[in-house]
């Protein structure tokens, strides 16, 4: 599904009605992604404004008030998050996260706002090396994923599918160690490896 052309270059906005003004002040911040709602296809969002709390996602698409989404924003990865109310082209959601994926949210919103600054510790990479080879990515569901290895770091690797690549926010294993979905670009993706509590979290 593609969005419509005004909805695809709605420019973000704080302006809107709020019964949702519960949460932690939103920003105004343009990211495009995908939401899964029940046992229907993916479909293509642009968000107006977020917070670390929840988002405006603009959406021909309707929701209703109460669904349960999977959110996949392809610059803050996978965000389980309720329909709190919606609008005439879209609706807002309530992320649905733990404190600690809240605090990485918020950390993650402001490196986007203020992208002069460094990139969060965790987003940072190291330098990367050629490490070009066949290799296997398990996914979520135990199924092994056949992959070429692009190259790899000390934080991460990146991996060109013979499959369906995973989606951002997947928790995925590599042949070192376990990773999450940074990044998707037609069948290419790129991962960061996950150490200690977050690891053990998998």
């Amino acid at each position: 599904m593609t969005l419509p052309q005004r909805l695809r270059d709605a420019q973000p906005t704080d302006a809107y009605s709020s019964p949702d003004r519960r949460g932690l002040r939103r920003i105004a911040l343009r990211l495009t992604g995908r939401f899964l709602a029940g046992e229907t296809e993916d479909r293509e969002l642009v968000t107006t404004n977020v917070s670390c709390d929840g988002a405006y996602i603009l959406s021909p698409v309707p929701a209703e008030p109460g669904e349960q989404l999977v959110c996949y924003f392809d610059q803050l990865g996978r965000v389980a998050a309720e329909v709190v109310w919606s609008g005439p082209d879209g609706f807002a959601v309530r992320f649905r996260t733990s404190p600690l994926k809240r605090e990485k949210l918020a950390g993650r919103l402001n490196w986007l706002v203020n992208r002069d600054e460094p990139a969060p510790p965790e987003e940072r990479t190291s330098i990367r090396q050629s490490a070009a080879g066949q290799t296997y990515v398990t996914l979520t569901d135990g199924t092994q994923l056949p992959c070429r290895q692009t190259d790899m770091s000390l934080t991460g690797a990146a991996f060109d599918a013979l499959g369906a690549p995973p989606f951002v926010g997947d928790r995925v294993r590599t042949e070192y160690l376990p990773a999450e979905v940074v990044r998707v670009a037609g069948r290419s993706f790129a991962v960061r490896f996950l150490r200690g509590a977050e690891a053990a979290g998998s």
